[in-house]
C-alpha cells in the first residue's frame, strides 16, 4: 500500500512549529511498514526548514520516506509546474491526528495494515467479542 503520514500530532507531539516528542512507537511502526514493503509519504503543512527538520528527524531514526509532500519521489512541486496540486491522488490510506475519532495507538494502526482489520474490529477482539469475518450479510430492503 501506499501510506501518507502526517508528522505534527501524528509521529510526534503537536509542539509545532517546534518538534515535540515522539509518539509511542510511531517509528518503530513506520519502520515495521516500510519492512513489509508499503511505500510511506510524509504529508505534512511543514514548509523549507521546518520541513527538513522534520525529515532529517525522521531519518536520525532510521525512517525514510517514499515521497515527501508529494505522491512519487520524481513529482515536480508547485515551482515547476504550473498544474501542480497538494491533493493526495496516490494513496490507500492517511494516517493523521485529525481523524474522526482521533489516532489510534501505533500498535493498533500497525494491526489493522498488517492484518487487514478495521478498527471496531480490534477493539470487539479487545473486550473478548467474537468477530464474525464469514458472518452472513443482512439483505437490504432493495435487495429482497
Amino acid at each position: 500500500m501506499t501510506i501518507a503520514v502526517d508528522f505534527d500530532g501524528t509521529i510526534v507531539e503537536h509542539k509545532y512549529p517546534e518538534i515535540g516528542e515522539e509518539r509511542l512507537f510511531a517509528t518503530d511502526t513506520l519502520k515495521a511498514l516500510i519492512a513489509d514493503h508499503h511505500k510511506l509519504i510524509l504529508w505534512t503543512v511543514r514548509e523549507g526548514k521546518l520541513l527538513d527538520d522534520a525529515v532529517n528527524w525522521c531519518r536520525e531514526r532510521g525512517v525514510e520516506f517514499y515521497a515527501v509532500n508529494k505522491d512519487f519521489p520524481e513529482e515536480r512541486g508547485k515551482e515547476n509546474n504550473q498544474s501542480y496540486s497538494r491533493k493526495l491522488n496516490t494513496i490507500d490510506l492517511f494516517i493523521d491526528d485529525r481523524n474522526v475519532g482521533g489516532l489510534p495507538d501505533w500498535g493498533t494502526i500497525y494491526r489493522m495494515i498488517k492484518e487487514n482489520k478495521s478498527y471496531k474490529d480490534i477493539m470487539m477482539e479487545r473486550r473478548g467479542e467474537v468477530v464474525y469475518d464469514d458472518a452472513p450479510k443482512k439483505k437490504r430492503w432493495w435487495q429482497r
